[in-house]
């Protein structure tokens, strides 16, 4: 038989025992989703995830960052290495939906679709376990905790020894989205994803009779005005190549409608795709915000929790993915997305590795399953899952059997 023939076989297997294993892995997703863990809280998730590798026969496992897992095993043929990666924890949101399978953890919701992820990897991993006999290297595979809050899994990840025997590996990765229909995924090649900097302002005036302004220094009026200022930043100061967003979200000002307070506390974020200009820009608010006060009579202090980097696909690595899903979806099913100002700690891994992190479809507007991330009424479409889970392994094998990727960075 030859080569061709070889793969359109194999891809005829990943997509029978994905479509097999499709029923228990949607199990597997509601009970997660039933479960949720906060962020470098997943012990029982990390426990299940365990046992759920372990039924496959997958034994080589060890734990990362805490409460993750590195998983791996190799075809029976030598070769390259990837890693495949699924991040684990869930949102401090109460879900409001009314589903068979909602959270039991009060106030606590995978409500950005980390129960996919982890399902589908399971799926993939499966899959990728059953056709080992045509795999040329080994797989890894990292359920990554702590996405969600600061400094993120993936740093710890980067410093776990085992991690960093791998060398410079390929990497891959996929974030579920809602405004995607299910059976869909969407690639982006180059800058992809936005870095994201926590801001914190405090401006200190005088506080006193609001009937008397005279006698304060106003840190509310010294607020509004740092607020609308610091727009400049986007709109004048910031190449228009170059996408940034600067948005206040919470502003704190404990007076009353006749009292002028002392202080006023003001928290946003900055988040950008250039790397420099994200310096640059964190300096120039700094200088901005304290020109402003102290020109009003006040003072301003500015905390900056820096946060994760912008997330860049490989070129070559993500192009040769986009590809490989057309051929295993179909032309139609597969879309050149736009960048995504949200951020993710899978960026750290592409800083050092050839990587490709893309979106999986997971919305059906018939069916009212359109919530946004981040939400509590937030659902999938479980289709998704045989896609999510199948098009990885997919993805896998094709990239262990290509050679081509530039893996000096």
């Amino acid at each position: 038989m030859n080569m061709v023939a070889d793969i359109m076989d194999l891809k005829k297997i990943i997509k029978q025992l994905s479509k097999e294993y499709t029923p228990y892995y949607i199990k597997v997703r509601r009970y997660l989703h039933q479960n949720p863990e906060l962020s470098f809280q997943e012990f029982n998730t990390c426990a299940f995830i365990r046992e759920e590798l372990e039924k496959i026969g997958i034994v080589d496992i060890t734990p990362v960052a805490g409460t993750g897992l590195l998983a791996s095993f190799n075809g029976n043929k030598s070769g390259r290495t990837i890693l495949l990666r699924a991040d684990m924890d869930a949102l401090p949101i109460r879900e409001e939906s009314q589903l068979d399978y909602t959270s039991r953890n009060n106030g606590v919701m995978h409500a950005c679709g980390h129960d996919v992820h982890m399902a589908s990897l399971l799926l993939c991993a499966r899959v990728l376990y059953h056709i080992k006999s045509d795999l040329n290297g080994t797989i890894k595979l990292l359920f990554q905790p702590g996405e969600e809050i600061m400094p993120g899994g993936a740093t710890l990840v980067l410093k776990e020894k085992r991690y960093n025997d791998l060398g410079v590996i390929p990497h891959i990765g996929q974030h579920v989205r809602p405004d995607l229909p299910a059976g869909k995924v969407g690639f982006c090649s180059g800058k992809f994803m936005a870095s994201m900097d926590e801001l914190f302002l405090r401006i200190t005036g005088k506080g006193g009779h609001a009937a008397t302004p005279e006698s304060t220094i106003d840190p509310v009026l010294i607020a509004s005005h740092i607020i609308v200022a610091a727009q400049q930043l986007v709109s004048r100061m910031s190449s228009p190549k170059v996408p940034s967003v600067l948005s206040f979200g919470k502003v704190i000002a404990n007076g009353a409608i006749n009292i002028i307070p002392d202080t006023v506390s003001i928290e946003g974020t900055f988040r950008t795709l250039d790397e420099t200009w994200r310096q640059h820009a964190l300096m120039k608010l700094e200088k901005l915000a304290c020109s402003i006060a102290e020109g009003m009579g006040g003072k301003c202090e500015l905390r900056i929790n820096h946060g994760y980097p912008s997330l860049h696909n490989d070129k070559d690595l993500t192009q040769e993915s986009k590809a490989n899903a057309e051929s295993y979806l179909g032309e139609e099913s597969v879309l050149e997305s736009d960048i995504w100002m949200a951020s993710e700690d899978f960026a750290y891994y592409s800083q050092r590795n050839p990587s490709c992190f893309y979106l999986l479809g997971v919305g059906n507007e018939n069916d009212g399953i359109n919530s946004g991330l981040h939400t509590p009424t937030f659902n999938i479409d479980e289709t998704a899952l045989e896609v999510g889970g199948g098009l990885m392994a997919w993805l896998a094998i094709q990239s262990l059997n290509n050679q081509t990727i530039e893996l000096c960075r």
